[in-house]
């Protein structure tokens, strides 16, 4: 008897693995237009289902799904997941990244959207299935995003890490985190790796880390063709019906970033897909695309849809708790980005150029970001690339309604491990991510255009030393000065020139100060971080009077205070009026005062990154 029921055990067990195995042929591929619902509460247990989604080129294919039941409140409070078993080939790739969205129907009636798996080691390809009735709830709450969203004021905090911005102090950090590698939960949202065409493999590798803390999986991946427009290509009103592969656009042209996964409704207008957050930004901005699957690499681990982004069809506008939604031959502004890289050889002579042209997505958290990756994986790629290299950058950024931004600076390896490049792009993300951290305008960028030199040796050299001819000077003359700056390697440099003392400088003992630009730049930049409701045009001014680190700054320095206020520099203020000031400020938009007042006198250009500083002590008759 034991053996007669154990037989029919595993025959029953047989026939599902066989019927899971057979993937129905008959079924008609789902299209866009309206379709029955067939709401969670009226599922049951051992239920028939098909989930369509692609598994090479851009049609999909059916997979058989057998419905195990509803797991309650496990996507959050009143949300279940239905839980599902796959077959057909899925049975081999397991559920996959790139799958997320794929549309599952029971009958011709859809029931959701696949977006989860059940562990990522099982045998078993348990995918959890979000009720399209929670995907629905996304168009009912679509509308276009904030013209100036606000930043939290999390994001106003400033890290105190000796780097050159917050960006790279996140990017550093990133690979330390404690968090990254904790144990995953059981149900987990189907990855929706980030795609990154046209980078070179030490730009994720060393950003990796990063994206990994912001919850992305960072993967090498194409695209079928450079996606120079976020104009909508023709026949968009035809794209992405259920089940075809979709993808949200950050990075398009001669490089790309793209998070695929599946389109899971069209109405004719409106799509929706993913059955998961893409970043839950809420209401966004973000060109959508078509894609082209490869294969699926299969995996108990990481199992993953290798796929292209091929045309642009629309924008993404919501991206949501249960999904992303996007609206057919919508247009999203993006920003064109134009990067020049130039080498030079012995002699300053330009031995080569490469020209990168791409777009970037607008968001004030995700800007900053792309803008640092992408510069630094346009230098780092350069075949002329060597340790001992110094980079030059000189770079506009255009403003609707604002002036522009002029920004230089130049950066070379020293004796911190971060390699030139790294810290280049993090000095340039920072500038984004100032504009977008102001509290009170959303910054409207027209165009951005950079051109960075990669000079043949590293280029750095320390004020060591400095003389005045006379100590003793009258106010309205001239005091002759020489400067000694040592550089990383080779004889020390000498320049000579006069420092004019104003007619009004007053008598008694003062200074010159020989300085690199951080010493004149750190007082006025702090004044502007502390200010939290610091106005556009106000961060914009701020940027713009940054001294560049390529130059070394004579000034000189008398024992009156300065206040430091937003963008403002007000230098020899009496003690009365500073008082004034001190009492009447709003708790954040403090003033910063100093006890001495700079007043810069000249700069002396340098292909050199300049640093330190030296006084010179002078009596004034």
């Amino acid at each position: 008897m034991n053996n007669q029921f154990a037989a029919i055990l595993l025959g029953l067990a047989v026939t599902l693995a066989s019927s899971l195995a057979q993937e129905p042929t008959t079924m008609p591929r789902p299209k866009a237009g309206p379709v029955q619902i067939l709401k969670s509460s009226e599922l049951k247990p051992g239920m028939k289902a098909t989930a369509w989604t692609v598994f090479q080129g851009t049609e999909p294919e059916a997979v058989p799904v057998e419905i195990i039941g509803l797991w309650k409140n496990a996507w959050g409070p009143r949300q279940d997941i239905i839980l599902g078993k796959m077959g057909g080939k899925v049975q081999r790739t397991n559920v996959a990244g790139g799958m997320s969205g794929s549309p599952v129907y029971i009958d011709g009636k859809l029931i959701g959207a696949v977006a989860l798996r059940l562990s990522v080691f099982s045998p078993d390809a348990i995918c959890g299935i979000t009720p399209i009735e929670l995907m629905l709830e996304i168009d009912e709450i679509d509308q276009s995003r904030p013209r100036d969203a606000r930043t939290p004021d999390k994001a106003a905090a400033r890290s105190q890490a000796e780097v050159p911005s917050e960006l790279l102090a996140q990017a550093v950090a990133a690979g330390a985190s404690p968090g990254l590698f904790r144990q995953t939960p059981m149900l987990v949202p189907i990855e929706t790796p980030l795609t990154f065409a046209g980078f070179h493999d030490s730009t994720l590798r060393e950003f990796g880390p990063l994206f990994q803390q912001l919850g992305v999986t960072a993967a090498q991946g194409g695209a079928a063709g450079a996606i120079h427009t976020a104009k909508p290509a023709r026949g968009w009103q035809n794209a992405l019906q259920p089940g075809e592969a979709i993808a949200g656009v950050l990075v398009s042209g001669d490089m790309s970033v793209t998070g695929l996964g599946t389109a899971t409704y069209n109405d004719g207008k409106r799509v929706l897909g993913f059955g998961h957050p893409f970043f839950n930004l809420g209401p966004v901005d973000m060109p959508m695309s078509k894609g082209e699957v490869l294969m699926v690499l299969g995996s108990q681990f990481q199992p993953n849809k290798v796929a292209n982004a091929t045309e642009i069809v629309g924008a993404l506008t919501q991206d949501r708790h249960s999904g992303i939604l996007g609206v057919l031959g919508k247009q999203s502004d993006m920003i064109p980005v134009s990067v020049a890289v130039r080498t030079f050889g012995e002699g300053d002579q330009v031995r080569g150029e490469k020209k990168f042209r791409f777009q970037v997505f607008v968001q004030q958290k995700w800007t900053p970001y792309l803008m640092m990756v992408t510069l630094f994986n346009t230098i780092s790629g350069v075949n002329e690339f060597k340790d001992e290299a110094t980079y030059r950058l000189s770079g506009k950024v255009e403003l609707d309604g604002q002036s522009n931004l002029s920004l230089s600076t130049m950066q070379a390896s020293g004796d911190m491990p971060m390699p030139a490049p790294m810290l280049l792009a993090g000095w340039w993300g920072d500038k984004f991510n100032r504009l977008y951290l102001n509290a009170v305008k959303t910054p409207r960028l027209k165009k951005v255009d950079v051109t960075v030199d990669l000079l043949p040796d590293r280029r750095i050299a320390t004020i060591e030393n400095a003389w005045v001819a006379s100590s003793e000077v009258r106010a309205g003359d001239e005091a002759p000065v020489k400067v000694f700056l040592r550089p990383y390697r080779g004889p020390r440099i000498e320049r000579d020139f006069k420092v004019r003392i104003p007619a009004t400088f007053g008598k008694g003992e003062h200074r010159i100060l020989l300085s690199d630009a951080d010493t004149l730049n750190r007082m006025q930049t702090m004044a502007g971080f502390m200010n939290r409701f610091m106005d556009l045009p106000q961060t914009v001014s701020l940027i713009n009077q940054e001294r560049g680190n390529n130059k070394l700054y004579v000034s000189l320095v008398q024992s009156s205070p300065t206040a430091y206020y937003d963008d403002k520099t007000l230098p020899s203020l009496p003690a009365s009026v500073l008082n004034v000031m001190q009492a009447g400020r709003a708790a954040n938009r403090a003033v910063v005062t100093s006890p001495e007042s700079a007043t810069e006198q000249a700069s002396i250009p340098f292909d050199y990154v300049v640093s330190g500083n030296y006084s010179l002590k002078i009596n004034v008759k």
